[in-house]
This record gives structure tokens, C-alpha cells and sequence, in this order.
């Protein structure tokens, strides 16, 4: 059984257009950021697929250099979230107002 190249990219625009949904209707900033990184991870499919489909193996390179920015993303947003967690008791985006005088 050959799973066409085109099967990952509608998985991937999928993947990324639930991704988007989500950054732009959630308040919550945690979902946003589990939405950012569903969109990552959308680019990183179509990345592979292109680069397996191309035989080359510079896709999959670019692959690792963006897990390890979402990685460092994952961990500056998470320290950001919970440092506005403890002074405002809350994590909703529309909620937050910290750059207020």
C-alpha cells in the first residue's frame, strides 16, 4: 500500500488551518500555545514530505532546527505563563494586562 505525498499535505493543511482556528478563537494562553505548535508541526509534515519527495535530505535538517525553536518556544512561553499565573491569578489572554502603566 503507497500512501501518496498528497494524503500528508492535506493532513498538514489540516493540521495547521486547526491550528490557526485555534490561536485566533481561544482566549486561553496555554491553547494558544498548543496551537502554535500544532502549526509547527503541520510545517514540519509538509517539510519531510517535501523532502522525502524531492530525496533530499535538507527538509528534514530544517525539521530539527524548527523542533529545537519550538522547544526553546515551549519553554519561554510556559516560564511566561506561569510568572503571569502568580501575579494575576489568571492565564486568560483578554484578562491580562500586564504592559499597562
Amino acid at each position: 500500500m503507497i500512501i501518496l505525498p498528497s494524503y500528508y499535505l492535506i493532513l498538514s493543511g489540516i493540521l495547521f488551518s486547526i491550528g490557526v482556528v485555534g490561536v485566533l478563537t481561544r482566549r486561553n494562553a496555554i491553547v494558544i500555545f498548543m496551537s502554535i505548535e500544532l502549526m509547527l508541526n503541520a510545517v514540519n509534515l509538509t517539510l519531510v514530505t517535501f523532502s522525502n519527495q524531492l530525496n533530499s535530505l535538507d527538509g528534514q535538517i530544517l525539521v530539527f532546527f524548527v523542533m529545537v525553536v519550538a522547544a526553546a518556544e515551549v519553554a519561554v512561553g510556559l516560564a511566561l505563563i506561569v510568572a503571569i499565573f502568580r501575579q494575576k491569578n489568571s492565564v486568560q489572554v483578554d484578562q491580562v494586562n500586564i504592559m499597562k502603566w
